[in-house]
């Protein structure tokens, strides 16, 4: 059979990476697709650039709109990033009729709904394992491998820059901005590190994750995100001592009441699986209600890594271009007639574990006016860890762990007590989860 062809968008690191995996097992990709998959046209900003690739056999352009509008190309690849010329890009080949590829967290995350919307009406396909946590097949267990159950909830380290500042401040007892200066001179981190430090990029995917798992629209816009630039490495060793691990988490969680979006620092207990995970690793831990738990590990990012999720999406579209679009895998796990409505949580309804870390005057009567206050609002206390009192200041810092409360009913206690004459500094708050069930 003649070869399906391709035109890739972006020659980076992920387009470098495609092409060396689809040229280095092309004998082998072609016995799974039952075709061969040849790139045949390319788009880059520079086209005189050294790659890391062969591209001595590819079309290149500098204007990615002559790789869509080429009649060769049958599947464009999008891995140009950024979100409005890459949205026009891949609307202009779905209605080309042209199926799509693409590792664009943030293009799915925002525009995913319209994208897909289109691609049902033109009966194309729109690929993006690639999107979430770099080579996991992440997108296909839960899309595929899980359809047999009913997802209870999934908790994700999806971002590999903000894993690797956690695991070196608890390891080397370094300072956040030391390890930041580090992830950048290692290129883990960009020069304006925002999206991975303060859960951007996280939240993008876990919008992603949450849509196949529950069968909801894409809401990247209802996420609740919070970063990790104001974790310290006090914290970090406070954690330690009680039997815990600070983790970036992105939770996604169904509850009778609608459903739990959240990115945020965690404190998971140390004996799980998903808080040994560090460095720039990523991993996704799934609870459902017929297999359980199970816990997807791998590489987050990287060239390779990326490039073979985004072949392994190449390999589906050929191996589906003849199949009815009616009987294809829905983008969204979920037919798209039998999507949810059912509401996603503000975060002050959701319900969770707490560590507190205060730092007061040491004088009597300080740990009863606190424990009297979180006792009016419902908030048990798990465990308190003080610290020797620093005489000289007159102050002490106050661990505390909590049972389950609403977001709410925290937030409330927590101003009462700061209003009071003995805080010295605003509570440090870390949300808490056991992940058991």
């Amino acid at each position: 059979m003649t070869p399906v062809k391709i035109g890739i968008l972006g020659l980076g690191t992920v387009g470098c990476g495609t092409i060396n995996v689809l040229a280095r097992n092309g004998t082998e990709i072609a016995r799974r697709a039952g075709r061969d998959i040849q790139v045949v046209a390319a788009a880059a900003r520079d086209i005189q650039r050294e790659r890391e690739c062969d591209c001595s056999q590819i079309r290149l352009t500098t204007d990615p709109a002559e790789v869509v509008n080429d009649p060769e190309v049958e599947v464009v690849v999008e891995l140009m990033g950024g979100t409005d010329l890459a949205l026009s890009l891949v609307l202009a080949a779905i209605d080309a009729g042209k199926h799509v590829v693409t590792a664009n967290k943030a293009l799915i995350a925002l525009h995913g709904n319209g994208i897909f919307e289109r691609a049902q009406e033109k009966g194309v396909m729109v690929a993006f394992e690639a999107a979430v946590a770099g080579g996991i097949p992440i997108i296909k267990a839960i899309r595929e491998g899980l359809a047999g159950n009913q997802i209870e909830w999934l908790a994700g380290i999806i971002n590999g820059t903000g894993n690797f500042i956690l695991s070196e401040m608890r390891d080397k007892g370094r300072d956040f901005e030391d390890v930041l200066a580090e992830a950048q001179a290692l290129g883990y981190a960009e020069a304006d590190p925002t999206f991975d430090v303060e859960g951007i990029d996280a939240a993008h995917k876990l919008a992603i994750l949450a849509s196949i798992a529950f069968g909801i629209p894409l809401q990247f816009d209802r996420v609740a995100v919070e970063g990790i630039s104001d974790i310290t490495r006090e914290d970090v060793g406070f954690a330690a001592e009680l039997g815990y691990r600070i983790k970036h988490l992105g939770i996604a969680r169904r509850t009778p009441k609608g459903y739990e979006l959240r990115v945020h620092p965690t404190l998971i207990p140390e004996r799980r699986l998903i808080a040994n995970v560090d460095g720039v690793m990523n991993a996704v831990l799934v609870h459902a209600d017929a297999v359980g738990p199970t816990l997807y590990y791998g590489a987050g990012a990287g060239a390779e890594a990326t490039a073979s999720a985004v072949v392994a999406d190449l390999v589906d579209v050929v191996r589906a271009l003849t199949t009815d679009p009616e009987n294809r895998v829905p983008h969204l796990a979920f037919q798209p007639d039998a999507l949810s409505d059912k509401p996603v949580l503000d975060l002050a309804e959701v319900e969770t574990s707490f560590y507190l870390r205060l730092r007061t005057q040491d004088r009597p009567g300080v740990l009863a006016d606190i424990t009297r206050i979180l006792g009016e609002h419902g908030i048990s206390i798990e465990a308190i860890l003080q610290r020797e009192p620093d005489p000289e200041r007159g102050e002490a810092t106050i661990i505390m762990l909590t049972h389950k409360v609403r977001e709410g009913a925290m937030n409330e206690a927590i101003a009462a007590i700061e209003a009071l004459d003995h805080l010295l500094t605003p509570i440090t708050r870390i949300r808490m989860e056991g992940l058991a069930r």
